[in-house]
């Protein structure tokens, strides 16, 4: 693997892992009544996950040019890290919504 794709499929670790800890700390601040923190820290999720969709398009946008990237382990860890991570926003936001309306109650 190249350096370009290796920078690649780190950042796509990267921001993943940065996007799955901020929708933990937004679930952990909604637990303890921050909604304003619960917020932000979806908002930075989401902003991570900005960052890794941009990688991967530029990725496929390479592939679909002709410039495949070798199929590795690593590359298999970067995708599967980031859909995990997509889904582990998902879910969080419910969860922040579901503390909101039971402190509401």
């Amino acid at each position: 693997m190249d350096e370009s794709n290796l920078e690649s499929v780190m950042g796509l670790i990267m921001y993943g892992g940065e996007a799955k800890s901020n929708a933990m700390e937004a679930i952990r601040a909604a637990k303890s009544s921050d909604f304003e923190l619960a917020s932000q820290k979806l908002a930075d999720a989401n902003s991570a996950l900005l960052q890794a969709h941009k990688t991967q398009t530029e990725m496929l946008t390479k592939e679909a040019n002709g410039e495949s990237a070798p199929l590795s382990l690593l590359m298999v860890h970067a995708q599967d890290h980031l859909m995990t991570s997509i889904t582990f926003v998902d879910l969080a936001k419910e969860v922040v919504e579901l503390y909101e309306k039971f402190e509401n109650l």
